[in-house]
């Protein structure tokens, strides 16, 4: 499974590679990775465009997808014996760091194959048992608590809020982007600090992450 995770990160950067990577400020979680020494080069025309066109999200770790992690780890009474949902999982950490907190259910959901599949490896190096969705609006579970970072920086997602409070009783949104976010259903729980990983050298205002919720946390 890893060759093949990595098969498809070599079809948008042929060079690259994955690696097992500890992460900052969350010893309890390790993901397959895009190596670092392999953004520690010029990237040639070719590349950038692929780059551009198909970027592997799943092969960073999110600065928002690791506050949120963190966050959940340090406060699991909020996941524990829930049925929970990872919008747009990515490397699948908010969805693993929910199994870990004792979730009765987690499920990584994303439309990209490839970030499923990083969530399925992910989750087995981590000893982690977690669901694999695709199409969300074709996800029938039962969800308790919806959970989505860094989905706020398209105003075209913005709509989705709505969805989501009608969707599970409780969401948590994570964004490193929207400083106040003006919706009815929604408050704001607090500020985290974080960092994308690999480094990518964002600056310090991206590295605060507000963490939004609705339902029983307003």
């Amino acid at each position: 499974m890893h060759n093949q995770l990595e098969a498809s990160l070599q079809q948008v950067l042929p060079a690259a590679k994955l690696t097992i990577s500890a992460l900052p400020g969350l010893p309890e979680i390790r993901l397959w990775l895009l190596d670092p020494e392999n953004l520690d080069r010029a990237f040639a025309s070719e590349e950038t465009q692929r780059l551009l066109e198909s970027p592997p999200y799943w092969g960073f770790c999110w600065g928002s997808g690791l506050a949120l992690a963190r966050w959940i780890l340090d406060n699991p009474d909020h996941v524990r014996g829930k049925r929970v949902l990872d919008f747009g999982a990515g490397s699948g950490i908010v969805a693993i760091a929910c199994a870990l907190a004792g979730a009765k259910t987690s499920i990584a959901c994303d439309l990209d194959p490839a970030a499923q599949l990083a969530s399925r490896l992910n989750a087995e190096l981590n000893q982690a048992e977690i669901g694999i969705a695709g199409d969300y609006f074709a996800c029938r579970d039962s969800i308790d608590l919806l959970l989505a970072a860094d989905v706020l920086y398209d105003s075209d997602n913005h709509p989705l809020l709505d969805h989501f409070t009608r969707r599970a009783r409780q969401t948590l949104i994570a964004d490193s982007r929207v400083r106040d976010l003006q919706h009815a259903d929604f408050r704001k729980l607090t500020t985290l600090n974080s960092q994308t990983w690999p480094d990518l050298g964002e600056p310090l205002e991206f590295r605060q992450v507000a963490l939004y919720g609705s339902g029983w946390f307003c």
